[in-house]
């Protein structure tokens, strides 16, 4: 397959991405005038109405659909191409080049070089998108996408992932351990680093670690509910119940970004329940 450049600065559904994982830092680093801004980012550029909105819809599109008939995902990539045919692409242009100015000006350095876990998704479409690149690889590029989005090649797709790479895994690795090493509880940087070797391992020490350490949080929690202070709130007692209740329903869930971004609050509270028992 010849060859084509992506630029990540001109592909919507990367920069949407990154600006998420930048926003995911910012909340975990307790940063919240960083946290304010990049939401801010966010909102205002990919709002509702934007050029920018409704391109990274049509990458969500071919990105976010699995399990359906090979046909009908052919379906859905010929109608995206149409749509994204009509699209204004000198006001999606301007957006996008506003969009870069404003995170070099206001966000890290490192914010354009995020690993985003879907980033070679997102490049397969952008050289579909791109009228640059040859027709024989636009094809080629477009049958993965439907294999992708197929329910006959699912499993085939699973057995085919392949591992991160080592360079890219490592400083993604490296960057977190900088970043967070004197903030996180131990249990959350343990978990965290379980959710960055997830990309690698198809998830499989995250699954493992995640089953016990939600047994821990629950046991702690069920503990809590005879604490004094929570036997006498009814409104505290409702919510242990409640959180309880949903730690629960992760025995049913895939692990999945805002599943370990709810059990790191939860280590949290329990963190401070037990601190609080202990004072």
């Amino acid at each position: 397959m010849a060859k084509f450049k992506h630029n990540k600065k001109k592909n919507s559904a990367f920069l949407y991405e990154t600006l998420i994982l930048e926003l995911t830092k910012a909340i975990l680093r307790g940063d919240a005038e960083g946290r304010k801004e990049i939401a801010r980012l966010i909102k205002e550029s990919f709002r509702r109405g934007s050029t920018l909105y409704s391109d990274l819809k049509l990458y969500h599109s071919l990105s976010k659909t699995h399990n359906i008939h090979p046909y009908t995902a052919e379906k859905i990539l010929a109608e995206v191409k149409e749509v994204r045919k009509i699209l204004n692409k000198k006001k999606l242009l301007s957006e996008q080049n506003s969009l870069i100015r404003k995170i070099k000006k206001s966000l890290p350095a490192e914010t354009m070089s995020n690993f985003v876990p879907n980033y070679k998704t997102f490049a397969t479409i952008y050289q579909i998108f791109n009228k640059q690149a040859s027709i024989k690889t636009r094809i080629l590029l477009e049958n993965e996408i439907i294999s992708k989005m197929s329910l006959l090649d699912k499993n085939a797709q699973k057995e085919k992932m392949v591992p991160i790479d080592n360079i890219i895994y490592k400083t993604f690795a490296n960057k977190f351990n900088e970043e967070y090493s004197n903030e996180l509880l131990s249990e959350q940087k343990e978990l965290l680093s379980k959710f960055i070797s997830s990309f690698s391992d198809n998830g499989l020490l995250l699954k493992t670690y995640l089953n016990e350490e939600v047994g821990r949080l629950k046991m702690e929690l069920k503990k809590s509910l005879i604490i004094e202070e929570i036997v006498d709130d009814e409104e505290m007692k409702e919510k242990t119940k409640n959180i309880i209740s949903t730690l629960e329903s992760y025995k049913r869930q895939e692990p999945e970004k805002n599943m370990v971004q709810q059990v790191i609050k939860i280590q949290s509270l329990v963190h401070e329940i037990k601190e609080n028992a202990v004072n």
